[in-house]
């Protein structure tokens, strides 16, 4: 986010639409993990923010471009009522947003029918582009959504991805269970993420990793 300086209003568009995104995917989980019967239906799903925002997401965020919000372990989510239920509750946050993400970009779609959406890169508009506010606003909303959900969707701690995987298995094997432990305990994974956010430095390796995953996504709309 600390690109897009230059352009006040991309920058104040992306920092509210990632807090946005912490929201609905933290809405997501308790709403999922409630209808599934897997938690106390008298558990509320308002927003916590000691459980949603993980300070290390939020640098990666403001660094890199994007982040992650706090990592729910694979023991709060039981898999008694089945594998596919606990999966859902990993999956139901990232693709919410995604979800939500293609209505700003149909938004600015219907209000500015050029050819933007066609060759621009979600790099790009994470950096902030020089478009009037509307459109500015509509693009800096829909493309954090966008890469929040689809960077949380990537299979290893902490993201959402890891949590799916394991859930989805019958019995992790020694693999599975050697990733949480270095990747989960003991932060690996977060390592890994943040470097992606510092190197290199011109263009940080967590942003071409959001270009090959999300360009799909605009081209659908260019």
């Amino acid at each position: 986010m600390l690109f897009a300086l230059g352009e006040p209003v991309a920058f104040v568009a992306l920092v509210v639409a990632f807090l946005l995104a912490l929201l609905l995917r933290a809405v997501a989980i308790r709403l999922t993990a409630r209808t599934l019967g897997l938690v106390d239906r008298r558990e509320p799903l308002s927003p916590r923010p000691r459980e949603d925002i993980d300070p290390f997401g939020a640098v990666a965020a403001a660094v890199g471009g994007m982040g992650w919000g706090k990592v729910v372990s694979v023991d709060e989510v039981s898999r008694w009522r089945g594998r596919g239920r606990a999966a859902m509750v990993f999956l139901s946050g990232p693709l919410l947003c995604i979800v939500v993400a293609q209505l700003f970009f149909a938004g600015y779609a219907l209000s500015r029918p050029d050819d933007l959406l066609s060759w621009v890169y979600p790099s790009m508009l994470l950096r902030g582009l020089p478009l009037p506010l509307v459109e500015q606003v509509l693009l800096c909303f829909g493309t954090t959504l966008l890469t929040f959900g689809l960077l949380a969707l990537i299979p290893i701690p902490p993201l959402d991805g890891f949590g799916a995987l394991w859930s989805a298995q019958k019995q992790p094997g020694p693999g599975m269970q050697w990733m949480r432990l270095w990747f989960e305990d003991k932060n690996i994974g977060v390592l890994i993420l943040l470097l992606c956010c510092f190197f290199p430095l011109e263009r940080p390796l967590l942003l071409i990793i959001l270009d090959v995953l999300g360009v799909l996504f605009l081209r659908l709309w260019g």
